[in-house]
């Protein structure tokens, strides 16, 4: 039973992770346009906002400028293209003290 599930979490593993390290290595060995390149360097910006955005609003219904705030200073950080890292970081940070006011 025990090497059973050793092996369902190893099979578990493989099946997660060879589809998101198979493109990572890849990437680099391909050639795109400038149009598609361009268009692949916007999707991290694309997907915070697609996750940040709606849970902004419901941050806290008594104050949804938390949220707001929050959206407004990772989007500026994003416009100045800032790393992925530091736009998330910096919209806890501003939440986080107009949370303490």
């Amino acid at each position: 039973m025990r090497a059973e599930l050793i092996l369902l979490c190893f099979g578990m593993m493989a099946v997660t992770y060879l589809p998101r390290a198979l493109p990572a290595a890849l990437v680099d060995k391909l050639k795109f346009s400038p149009r598609v390149e361009k268009f692949l360097k916007l999707i991290p910006y694309t997907a915070m906002a697609a996750l940040v955005i709606p849970g902004a609003f419901t941050v806290d219904a008594a104050r949804p400028e938390i949220g707001i705030v929050g959206v407004l200073v990772a989007g500026l950080l994003a416009w100045r293209k800032l790393p992925m890292m530091v736009c998330v970081i910096g919209a806890i940070v501003a939440d986080f003290l107009l949370y303490l006011l």
